[in-house]
């Protein structure tokens, strides 16, 4: 066989060409539709990826915002996207147009890591019959363990007394609190998950943690485009690199039901969440379409575990800092506890009512922080309508919720740290509309209850105990 020749190559090069130009165009007719948001122009092949900061998201389509409005579109290679922004047009797109936007887009990471196409968890699961089974089976299940219930509280005001004294134990020196955040909030969910707690130096609690960390370490913009080309997958060094926390994760799940299926009493109620689905799974023998499958309990428990860890340590942690840099701040939570509860008595949920305060400065920690500003994706899964834009059927969607947490219509200095946004003139808590950081609609975070109930209870606990500061001689970081 001859080599081609220049001469052979120039017809070649034209083809491809010719062949790129037309699948490009495909993908972008879309945009071409009457009422289509509008957005930057792609470039071949590449879209818009090279038009985005991917290392400062919330800037980046904050820019594109000031250019195109509230909804602009983009084409992240073939894939279109529409990014939503502003409380009326997340609310629309979350709640009015729920049904539509339930969807969640593809995840071909789940195969190459060893799951089926039947195993989707419960956070990034495609909209349809296994998701609405698999959300009602964990908000059920939790609520038996004791969501929303007094017994869950005890568990929460115990696990925050072993943090405190976890904090007591470091005698005044200088430590950076995110770990012990990370194991006391981990434990509530192993409470839940696992049944149990850990001791903060468990050899099994600490290499699950370090799987988590190194798992959650995985930029979702990341995931989004390797599930848009899947090819990538198929590189061996690519992916052990980047899917290694995850893998660790579910090797330390499948030995903790191991020790579960040996210590289990089928005839005795399910001890935590991995007892529960042990039964569905023994009662959904020979029904081939339930979702209810040994790989679908690993990805619906690492779901609970790792997300519930990672927001509410992240969370506190934003606490801790805020509290730091806003003394005037934290002297008058501190001041209000101990008029109200004191020094002896645990704080409980039933203080929220009595300590408004307080609960304004755990809702603007929140709003500040703003820990998730582009939601987890969406995906459409009908044609539908946002601010009088054609948003088709399987369109990608960005919940921008930066931009309804710091909406500057809104909120009266929405880049500051400022707890009154959450109080009235006469100094009681209010509710807010844009107060959004769990999202909306049909897939609003299921573990919201139970994360209000730890940050409050985490909080006011650590508060009434300690004074928080840098260390002498420290510069003060700044905000």
């Amino acid at each position: 066989m001859g080599l081609l020749t220049g001469e052979g190559l120039a017809p070649l090069a034209v083809a491809v060409a010719i062949f790129v130009l037309l699948v490009d165009l495909m993908y972008r007719r879309i945009r071409w539709a009457a009422r289509y948001p509008p957005g930057p122009l792609p470039l071949p092949l590449l879209g818009n990826i090279l038009q985005v900061n991917f290392k400062d998201l919330p800037h980046s389509m904050g820019q594109l915002r000031r250019r195109f409005g509230d909804v602009f579109s983009l084409q992240m290679c073939w894939t279109p996207v529409v990014v939503v922004n502003g409380l009326a047009a997340v609310r629309e797109a979350l709640v009015l147009r729920g049904e539509d936007t339930a969807d969640r887009p593809p995840m071909p990471v789940y195969k190459h890591i060893g799951f089926g196409p039947q195993a989707q968890g419960v956070i990034l699961a495609r909209y349809g019959p296994a998701w609405r089974e698999q959300r009602r089976f964990s908000l059920s299940t939790l609520r038996n363990f004791g969501l929303g219930k007094k017994s869950l509280e005890q568990w929460v005001t115990e696990e925050a007394d072993c943090l405190c004294a976890a904090f007591a134990a470091q005698d005044g020196r200088p430590f950076s609190p995110n770990t012990l955040l990370n194991k006391a909030v981990s434990n509530v969910i192993a409470s839940l998950t696992h049944g149990r707690r850990f001791e903060y130096d468990d050899p099994t609690f600490l290499k699950l943690l370090a799987a988590a960390e190194e798992d959650l370490k995985m930029d979702t913009v990341f995931v989004q485009l390797m599930n848009m080309f899947p090819v990538f997958l198929h590189i061996p060094a690519l992916a052990r690199k980047f899917f290694s926390g995850q893998m660790a994760v579910m090797d330390q799940l499948r030995r903790e039901v191991t020790e579960h299926r040996a210590s289990r009493d089928s005839g005795q109620p399910p001890r935590d969440l991995i007892d529960a689905f042990l039964d569905e799974i023994d009662k959904a023998q020979g029904t081939p379409e339930s979702s209810f499958t040994e790989e679908n309990m690993y990805l619906v428990v690492g779901d609970l575990f790792s997300a519930g860890m990672v927001t509410t340590s992240t969370t506190l942690t934003w606490a801790l800092l805020l509290m730091i840099l806003h003394p005037d701040v934290q002297r008058r939570v501190q001041q209000e506890i101990d008029e109200v509860i004191g020094q002896e008595q645990r704080p409980e949920m039933g203080d929220q009512a009595r300590l408004p305060y307080t609960t304004a400065v755990v809702h603007e920690v929140q709003r500040f922080g703003d820990i998730l500003p582009l939601n987890v994706p969406h995906m459409t899964t009908r044609d539908t309508e946002v601010q009088g834009f054609i948003i088709p059927k399987g369109t990608g969607l960005f919940l921008n919720l930066s931009s309804v947490l710091k909406d500057e219509s809104f909120w009266e200095k929405p880049f500051r740290f400022h707890p009154e946004h959450f109080l009235d003139a006469q100094g009681r808590y209010v509710k807010q509309e844009a107060f959004m950081p769990f999202s909306a609609g049909r897939r609003t975070c299921l573990g919201e209850p139970l994360a209000r109930m730890e940050l409050f209870l985490f909080f006011t606990r650590l508060l009434q105990r300690f004074s928080f500061s840098v260390p002498p001689g420290q510069p003060l970081p700044s905000d």
